[in-house]
């Protein structure tokens, strides 16, 4: 099994918009309404949404290949970026999407580690997310890469309001 990672760029947008759309459907469908679902990919991956956060230069968006086949995705933010006012001494990390058929294979914790890499790259001191509370699996993985919840945060998904953990690594 050949791995690579990618940085993505505007002519990745129609393939970023189809991982986009599958892997957020695996994941969350059986917890949400059809309408709600339908809601939230529109408004979070319609293109000119995707094309906006590809051209933001604190963005940064990643492929991971597994056999020259798109397997996922890493997004990251820092600066005016992140979703939350955190500061410039952090980085976001606001995506890793993993298509279900590559999961259980180390490319989440491959992804994970090149949002390290960035973070200590531009001389971050800590690093943080937002994760579904119900989304238990990840919950789980960033417990183990050793994040610890910090917030809450409240969003969105169609006309249904939804929590998000915050949760934050200090890095070294």
């Amino acid at each position: 099994m050949t791995i690579t990672i990618k940085k993505c760029t505007l002519d990745d947008l129609r393939i970023l918009q189809d991982i986009s759309y599958e892997t957020f459907d695996e994941t969350f469908k059986d917890q949400n309404t059809p309408e709600n679902m339908n809601a939230y990919l529109d408004k979070a991956f319609n293109v000119n949404q995707l094309e906006q956060e590809l051209s933001n230069s604190s963005s940064q968006f990643f492929f991971v290949y597994v056999n020259n086949e798109v397997a996922g995705y890493l997004k990251v933010n820092v600066n005016e970026a992140q979703s939350e006012g955190m500061g410039n001494e952090s980085l976001e990390i606001e995506r890793i999407y993993v298509r279900n058929k590559f999961q259980k294979h180390g490319l989440g914790k491959l992804l994970f580690n090149k949002a390290m890499d960035i973070a200590m790259e531009h001389n971050k001191k800590k690093i943080w997310l937002g994760v579904w509370e119900k989304n238990e699996n990840a919950i789980a993985f960033y417990k183990k890469m050793g994040f610890v919840q910090n917030g809450a945060h409240f969003f969105y998904m169609g006309d249904e309001e939804q929590m998000d953990f915050i949760m934050i690594k200090a890095l070294l």
